[in-house]
């Protein structure tokens, strides 16, 4: 067997004997096969990941008609060569490519086969194999169990051993998905590549490749028999197209190539809300198709399933399918990283601690918009959840153009029950306006039960025939608002996003008491 104490610290004296780079428990780590384009294609997909990758499955195993394996042209020493010195794992996959007849020589010639893979990785010093055998069912799953065992007592322990299954979010334990008896594959495996894609397929009806909640539920279904840090989530860099009036549809290609044409033709972009991916409608001069497909909003949507399931990391079908614009920002994703605009900011500290303390959140899925102007209804809202009441329920009706439908309507009428805010005249709120740090001053002392003040703080532009004078010397006193160079204070300046995020995050660090 592959796991226990003794085996664990084996493989990590031996990795580290050997120099390679060594994945720590807990460690989110990311993979991908290569399968299209002959072997220089293979230096150019990875190139393209921006340092992403720590694992890549390349095309170097197949299976000829007696279930023996059969290197591919495909193999390069110099590609393994080179992503060795960039510490990259090279796990070449084995497959069967759907054939079932190939894939049951295979297991029937497990014996002979698992010494061919094991004399082909110390050969050409590769990192061990990806089993990839598909279309296979019930009847073969003990076989295919007893093969990736046999590989686990012969192929060296510093070597990887991984599966990939078929997504099976119904549980199914029949036909295809019963070759997979998850738990005990776990065991003589390394990681469970669950592939959580083609829940639309060719000869199908229309739909996403991967919905949010086929892939979430397919998530759960493998978490009962396998330990999370041994899933890998696999994410579709390809879509499907259908043809409205045709019969038979769901053709797939690429995530590059759908991009190409929704940019090339007239075309209908959406991002279905529901399933979290695109849908697209593509007007040719020959009819009309439907392609839906993935791009940077859904990939984040399943990335950040693999934060909430503490999975091992992620994976991709395949590379060099992908506009390699996702990889400017992959990393950090998986690292929990999702708003884009906020990488390297001044304030991104602050932010995410906004964003932990469910206090601000992004505007979307990929952005936070920190160099925005902060509007009064959104600065209500913060308050009502420094105050933790946001769960209470008003009608009050306080101001005129704030209507019971308005986004913000709960928030603010609790925000003018507990005398944090006012209109600007009367019955107005003006909700949608820049607040400005005297407006923001004179809310947060509202909110802040200590009086502190010092007289002799002074800004050139603030005086005591001010309304907001008390205000802000409260909250420069507190050190919670700040003046600029040559003692100014700008009380009629704009408050951004970003600068909200530094006031309030200053203010939880100083554990101050509120009004409740």
């Amino acid at each position: 067997m592959r796991k226990g104490i003794i085996g664990n610290i084996i493989v990590a004296i031996c990795i580290l004997a050997m120099g390679f780079q060594y994945t720590a428990y807990g460690q989110r780590i990311n993979t991908g096969y290569i399968y299209f384009g002959d072997k220089h294609k293979y230096q150019d997909a990875v190139n393209n990941t921006n340092d992403s990758l720590d694992t890549v499955y390349p095309s170097y195993f197949d299976i000829d008609q007696d279930g023996n394996l059969k290197i591919t042209e495909t193999l390069d020493q110099d590609f393994i060569k080179d992503m060795h010195n960039q510490g990259i794992k090279v796990v070449p996959f084995i497959s069967n490519h759907w054939d079932r007849n190939l894939g049951r020589k295979a297991l029937s010639n497990r014996y002979n086969l698992s010494d061919q893979i094991a004399n082909a990785i110390k050969e050409y010093d590769l990192d061990g194999v990806n089993i990839d055998i598909e279309n296979v069912n019930d009847a073969d799953k003990d076989d295919y169990t007893d093969f990736v065992k046999i590989l686990s007592e012969i192929i060296s322990r510093d070597k990887e051993i991984s599966v990939a299954v078929a997504a099976n979010p119904n549980g199914w334990t029949y036909g295809w998905h019963g070759s997979y008896d998850y738990e005990k594959l776990a065991i003589y495996s390394d990681y469970i590549f669950l592939m959580a894609y083609d829940e639309s397929y060719i000869g199908g009806p229309e739909g996403p490749v991967a919905s949010i909640s086929f892939v979430e539920n397919s998530i759960k279904e493998i978490l009962k028999y396998v330990d999370n840090n041994k899933v890998i989530l696999g994410i579709p860099f390809y879509g499907r197209c259908w043809k409205e009036g045709d019969s038979y549809g769901g053709y797939g290609a690429s995530l590059k190539r759908i991009e190409e044409t929704v940019s090339k033709y007239l075309s209908d972009v959406v991002f279905d809300d529901r399933s979290k991916s695109v849908k697209a409608t593509v007007y040719k001069n020959d009819g009309t198709y439907i392609y839906w497909y993935e791009n940077e909003e859904s990939i984040i949507e399943k990335i950040k399933l693999v934060e909430k399931y503490d999975l091992k990391g992620s994976g991709s079908w395949s590379l060099g399918q992908e506009d390699k614009s996702i990889w400017n920002y992959y990393s950090r994703w998986l690292d929990g990283e999702y708003l884009v605009d906020i990488y390297d900011h001044w304030a991104s500290d602050s932010i995410y601690s906004m964003i932990d303390n469910e206090i601000m959140n992004g505007i979307s899925n990929m952005y936070f918009a920190p160099n925005d102007n902060l509007t009064r209804a959104q600065a209500a809202v913060i308050l009502t959840r420094l105050l933790e009441i946001d769960d209470e329920y008003v009608s009050s009706d306080s101001f005129d153009d704030v209507s019971k439908d308005y986004w913000a309507y709960n928030e603010i009428e609790i925000a003018k029950k507990y005398g944090l805010i006012n209109g600007k005249e009367k019955n107005k709120f003006y909700p949608n306006d820049p607040i400005t740090r005297e407006e923001i001053s004179a809310m947060l002392s509202r909110l802040i039960k200590d009086d502190y003040r010092d007289d002799s703080i002074e800004f050139n532009d603030v005086n005591d025939n001010m309304w907001s004078f008390d205000y802000i010397n409260k909250m420069s006193s507190m050190d919670i608002l700040k003046g600029y160079e040559g003692g100014m204070f700008y009380p009629n300046r704009n408050l951004t996003r970003a600068e909200m995020s530094t006031i309030v995050d200053r203010i939880l660090k100083y554990n101050i008491e509120y009004i409740k």
